[in-house]
């Protein structure tokens, strides 16, 4: 049974590996989203800027939170975090799902929603989703909503927070070091969007014979004429303008049938 969730609201979970997924209503001037994660520890902040997962750092060192990326589905398009939450390390309460959209206002974002699946049930209906509705239009982060330990377990709850000062505020407000072209710790380096790419098309070597490269053309396809040096079988050869005629030269005798 899938929950529908109020903000404020919390489920547990018995899924031990889970994918949240960010969808949305695409349009025109809609922005892209682009969702992230913060792994937080029991100060409420991360513990170094390596807590930080997005599509340029894709994977928690850990292993078990990482980025999927984005896919387009017949409801919309998507972003993706999936989390193992058996291994996350213990040190770690809470995981943030964020939503950011540039320097984008989401009052511009139609639909946002964030599911979260069982990843270990392929094609099945989604645990819960929360439909996020930005609080003055004026935000261009959201904290969708939270993993955090409960006991032994996990649970979510849905939040909807925003930020009016982007991904970037979101970011320092939790001990993320935000490149800012100073000296000082290795700063992360935010997204400003991620761009879908085109699936790459392997380069595949053309062929003239089965396991034999191709040599370079250096002749045209049969059937049309080649440029050929002069003395080319099948072409004449010029006749040098210094050769005069002859003024002696005659024709041989006829036979009797020209006469």
């Amino acid at each position: 049974m899938t929950h529908a969730m109020l903000k404020g609201s919390n489920v547990p979970l018995e899924a031990t590996t889970v994918r949240a997924v960010l969808r949305w209503t695409p349009g025109q001037g809609v922005p892209d989203v682009d969702a992230s994660a913060l792994l937080l520890g029991p100060a409420g902040q991360v513990r170094s800027d390596e807590d930080f997962v997005f599509y340029n750092q894709p994977r928690h060192p850990s292993g078990k939170v990482w980025w999927l990326g984005k896919k387009r589905v017949a409801e919309g398009p998507t972003d993706t975090i999936q989390t193992d939450l058996a291994g996350v390390e213990p040190e770690v309460s809470r995981i943030l799902v964020v939503a950011s959209a540039e320097d984008n206002t989401f009052d511009r974002v139609q639909g946002l929603r964030i599911l979260l699946y069982d990843a270990a049930v392929a094609e099945g209906d989604p645990l819960l989703y929360f439909d996020i509705k930005p609080e003055t239009g004026e935000e261009t982060a959201l904290i969708c909503g939270e993993l955090y330990r409960r006991g032994e377990g996990w649970k979510f709850r849905a939040l909807g927070e925003g930020y009016a000062n982007g991904l970037r505020g979101l970011a320092v407000d939790f001990g993320i070091t935000v490149d800012e072209s100073e000296e000082g710790a290795a700063p992360v380096a935010l997204p400003e969007a991620s761009q879908p790419l085109p699936p790459a098309v392997p380069a595949v070597p053309v062929q003239s014979g089965y396991g034999y490269p191709q040599e370079p053309v250096t002749q045209p396809a049969y059937g049309y004429p080649q440029t050929s040096p002069a003395g080319t079988y099948g072409y004449p050869q010029p006749v040098p303008s210094a050769i005069a005629p002859d003024p002696d030269f005659r024709l041989p005798p006829q036979g009797p049938q020209f006469i």
